[in-house]
């Protein structure tokens, strides 16, 4: 499932996907089991998309059923309240089974993109470094023979049963020990996987092998507890993200793998392949359907939003922004963090100069698919904290968008912005200082360095948010509205 994924990520890596739902179908996925499916679907989210979607086969009934048992288990963790559910029933998955029909895409569905992986051509790859759509193939990295400092086999994408196995097995067909100079991580997903691991000896032979156990958790793949990479490191992990200073050191450099390769990768020293793997193109296919055309023009500014804002333009000049440069993960669970201190440490990962060229009133323009990554909300509340009236992208996240819309913070796409500025800013930087930029959002027009560009304009509901300062504010304004004591 990971060097499924990893090569969907680094072949179709232009945004194919970027605010979709993935629906994936075919006859390799028939043969995917449900761990490898729900590595992928868990990393659609890397890739850009905002779901994926498996049918629900044999493959997923069995799994199901599998699953049953741990409903009627009385000594199964949690608690449940008298009007809690209890789980589900085989008697259930019968009923589901009998209608599965209901649950499989309408005969005329239509599609903005089709894409078409043939997966008897892939050869496993790894991601990075610090780059989800970036990957380079196992033979080649084993060319380059790029050492490490730390391994991880953790978290929520590749911490089941099957990848501990997976790993385990790799340890047993070539025996050895982790190589001197390596920690090899290992977290299982919950301790019901631990238990089941140790039941079947992998466990045991993974850390008979050298790997240093953790508690079940995301640890190191959100930057928190032990082994973080330290500045110069580099590592192999089995997570879904491996984002600049995402996993300790901003100076660190890490890969993304399958749980095999993190096992093979720990033993020798190196970043390598279980087993030897021949070069070979990836077969794939892209149809597109017709795009459609956003809509420009005026609109009517409602009471209390700005007509119009102007300020200087810092140009943050990277694609796939993620929400870890734009607001680090260590800093993202402390709750003690006042608003202006979150400020403060905008985009510390992606560009520690950024604060430096910052004055209040400047506005922010990104590239494609800005804030990409992880939900965090602070995100976009840190940019608002810090005076930032807006924030201009060639395009963005959903999630990103949905966040900066239901906490007061206006974004909006306008690609051709960024494509002027990619030709008119020569030797740039991280952060550019760029020309000032005048929005006109009646007229859905901005303009900069004597060019206007049109954006689409932001409906009413969007202005509202922001008139009421975010979702929260907007809807409790309207209970007190409804309230008998306001009548």
């Amino acid at each position: 499932g990971k060097d499924v994924i990893i090569a969907l990520c680094g072949l179709f890596n232009k945004d194919e996907v970027l605010n979709h739902a993935v629906e994936f179908v075919g006859d390799g996925v028939a043969n995917l089991p449900m761990s490898a499916r729900m590595t992928i679907a868990n990393m659609t989210t890397e890739w850009g998309a905002l779901a994926g979607v498996f049918p629900f086969d044999e493959v997923t009934m069995d799994y199901l059923r599998s699953r049953v048992g741990e409903f009627t288990n009385p000594k199964r963790p949690g608690t449940r309240g008298p009007t809690s559910r209890s789980g589900y029933t085989n008697t259930d998955i019968d009923g589901w089974w009998k209608n599965r029909n209901e649950f499989s895409t309408d005969p005329d569905a239509e599609y903005a993109i089709e894409l078409e992986l043939d997966l008897a051509t892939v050869v496993p790859h790894v991601s990075g470094p610090n780059e989800v759509k970036t990957m380079v193939s196992l033979p080649e990295m084993e060319r380059k023979h790029v050492p490490i400092q730390k391994a991880y086999l953790l978290s929520c994408v590749n911490a089941r049963f099957e990848d501990l196995h997976d790993a385990a097995e790799v340890v047993r067909s070539g025996g050895g020990h982790v190589a001197d100079g390596v920690e090899f991580y290992l977290a299982p997903a919950s301790a019901e996987v631990q238990a089941k691991s140790e039941r079947n000896g992998d466990w045991q032979t993974l850390l008979e092998a050298g790997a240093i156990p953790l508690p079940p958790g995301c640890g190191a793949c959100i930057g928190l507890g032990r082994g973080l990479v330290q500045q110069g490191e580099t590592a192999i992990s089995a997570t879904n993200r491996n984002f600049k200073g995402r996993m300790g050191d901003r100076d660190a450099y890490v890969y993304l793998g399958s749980p095999a390769v993190v096992a093979a990768s720990a033993l020798a020293g190196f970043i390598c392949a279980p087993q030897d793997f021949a070069e070979r193109p990836a077969g794939t296919a892209i149809r597109r359907a017709e795009k459609k055309t956003q809509p420009v023009g005026s609109v009517e500014i409602i009471a209390g939003f700005p007509p119009s804002v102007r300020g200087r333009v810092l140009f943050v000049d990277k694609d796939n922004l993620n929400t870890d440069g734009i607001y680090g993960s260590k800093h993202t669970y402390r709750d003690d963090m006042t608003p202006e201190e979150m400020a403060a440490v905008t985009f510390e990962n992606y560009d520690p100069n950024f604060n430096t060229l910052y004055r209040r009133g400047d506005i922010v323009v990104g590239g494609l698919n800005f804030g990409s990554g992880s939900s965090r909300e602070q995100a976009a509340t840190a940019l608002k904290f810090k005076g930032i009236p807006c924030v201009i992208a060639a395009s963005f996240s959903e999630t990103y968008k949905r966040n900066a819309f239901n906490n007061g913070f206006v974004v909006f796409e306008c690609p051709e912005l960024v494509t002027h500025l990619r030709a008119t800013l020569k030797g740039r930087a991280p952060t550019t200082v760029a020309s000032e930029i005048m929005i006109d959002y009646g007229k859905s027009v901005l303009t900069t360095d004597g060019k206007s560009f049109t954006f689409p304009p932001l409906s009413p509901a969007a202005q509202e948010l922001i008139v009421a300062g975010g979702a929260e504010n907007l809807v409790a304004s309207r209970l007190r509205a409804k309230s008998p004591q306001s009548a």
